[in-house]
């Protein structure tokens, strides 16, 4: 048990235990309580508060002698989540096809594929993730990519009992150092790519990494990477697996002669080098390209049957705030787009240049409180990739929204294709007010997102795609019939 090696118990072994929680405000008569130490709070110091809610036991990574209830003692609270948890609920993953997706860019759009090419095979699918969770086909709102452990393990119980056979869900690097994900059996991994995002977090890409290769130290039944990727090679390397490539003609699944266009892409994809299948999505950019790619060896692999798999991909449409069009009947094309890190605003915004037949306008900003490094390589972006580029607020939470405008703006060089407006809403109007027939704007890096996070934890109302479709109905009242 991951975390639990060495474990003893303190107390009475034979207490009857009837849920789990790791927050005190979750816990009820015959609760297992797990002090999980934290950033902020350490769980041990509500061991006297949950003991007299009603929790019968308590793992513990240090014995508490004041409370008369049993202890487990363990070296890792949160590492002996999972493993609990899991047997606790039955270990529903032996009972779903689980695929797992990890990596900087693409986990959502490329889960939301997965599961529509299974449940187009007649496959009933879950989904876990960033924009929503799908238990029993009912859609549930989420509060982070990849829930605890506990949260995990009870939602995949929920997907079995409500007659789940699969689920699709996005493995984020914190989940995955904080042992979230530990005691699920994968039948795929795969792996999407690997740039510059969570150094708040993680102290250096290698320790990103690290953490993102645990997934694949978890003897999935079938590995997969995108070697087009940098990190992806050196895991294939490392690996045994199948791989993915929209360049390497040696790899196992491969997308060759590839269209774009606005309404989408169209390329063939040639499995193990010898069944060649046409594919049509409605996804437009290169990148979607080796999303939808992934999407189909994880599917296939699981037996789709490839004609379904490439069926279900033409007909399967884009994941909520990913290159989303907005329609006002305004002149010039709106695409707002989850774009949060260099390398995914770098492919949006040469997939709008592509698009585009005349100026590609962006308004970006970056998120306070986390990776600093990645705020001049944002607007160094931007600058390059764009005709006009607004900087602008993003989630500032308890930073200063100007100071991280102005440390985005130090990567764009200045210029007068460069501006500066704090203010996300008057900053998209701007957008708009620039923009001419033919021009395309995108509005990157809060996507689906639904509020703007400011400090002290107030978040206010804020949709990107609400607000675009506002702003474009106020300047087309404003212009002269």
């Amino acid at each position: 048990m991951g975390g639990a090696e060495g474990a003893r118990v303190v107390g009475d072994r034979a207490v009857g235990v009837e849920s789990l929680a790791y927050d005190s405000r979750k816990v009820g008569p015959g609760t297992l309580f797990f002090c999980v130490p934290g950033e902020k709070v350490d769980g041990h110091e509500f061991a006297a508060a949950v003991v007299e809610a009603g929790a019968v036991a308590l793992v513990v990574e240090r014995q508490l002698p004041k409370l008369e209830v049993a202890q487990v003692v363990v070296s890792d609270a949160r590492a002996a989540m999972a493993p609990l948890a899991a047997r606790f609920y039955g270990d529903p993953t032996a009972e779903l096809k689980v695929v797992g997706i990890t990596g900087t860019n693409g986990k959502t759009t490329t889960a939301f594929l997965v599961r529509e090419i299974l449940e187009a095979a007649g496959v009933r699918c879950g989904l876990l993730g960033t924009v929503k969770q799908v238990v029993g086909g009912v859609e549930e709102e989420v509060e982070r990519t990849t829930p605890e452990a506990i949260d995990l393990q009870a939602t995949f119980r929920r997907m079995v009992d409500a007659g789940d056979a699969a689920c699709a869900m996005e493995v984020s690097s914190h989940a995955l150092a904080l042992h979230r994900c530990d005691a699920i059996h994968f039948d795929v991994a795969l792996f999407t790519n690997l740039t510059q995002d969570h150094l708040d977090f993680h102290a250096d890409m290698d320790e990103y990494f690290a953490a993102k290769r645990l997934l694949f130290e978890m003897e999935p039944g079938t590995a997969i990477v995108n070697v087009d990727d940098d990190y992806g090679g050196i895991l294939a390397r490392e690996l045994d697996c199948l791989v993915f490539a929209t360049e390497d003609p040696n790899a196992d699944f491969v997308a060759r002669a590839v269209r774009s266009s606005a309404t989408g892409s169209a390329f063939t994809i040639v499995a193990h080098h010898e069944r060649e299948m046409p594919v049509r999505i409605s996804l437009p950019g290169h990148f979607n390209v080796a999303n939808a790619l992934a999407a189909f060896a994880a599917a296939t692999e699981l037996g789709v049957d490839p004609e379904t798999a490439a069926g279900a991909l033409a007909e399967a449409t884009p994941p909520p705030g990913r290159l989303e069009p907005i329609d006002e009947g305004q002149p010039f094309a709106v695409l707002v787009d989850y774009a949060h890190t260099p390398d995914s605003l770098d492919n949006v915004l040469r997939a709008a240049r592509r698009l585009t037949e005349g100026r590609v306008i962006s308004v970006f900003g970056a998120g306070g409180d986390r990776d600093r490094g990645k705020r001049p390589l944002m607007g160094r972006a931007g600058a390059e990739l764009s005709d006009l580029a607004i900087v602008t607020s993003d989630n500032p939470r308890s930073e200063d929204p100007e100071a991280i405008v102005a440390e985005v703006l130090a990567g764009t060089g200045g210029g007068e294709g460069v501006v500066a407006e704090p203010d996300r809403r008057a900053a998209i109007a701007l957008a708009f007010s620039r923009a001419e027939p033919g021009d395309t704007v995108v509005i990157a890096g809060k996507g689906h997102e639904q509020g703007q996070e400011f400090e002290g934890g107030r978040k206010v109302p804020f949709d990107d795609r609400e607000v675009a479709r506002e702003e474009l109905r106020r300047l087309a009242r404003a212009e002269p019939a």
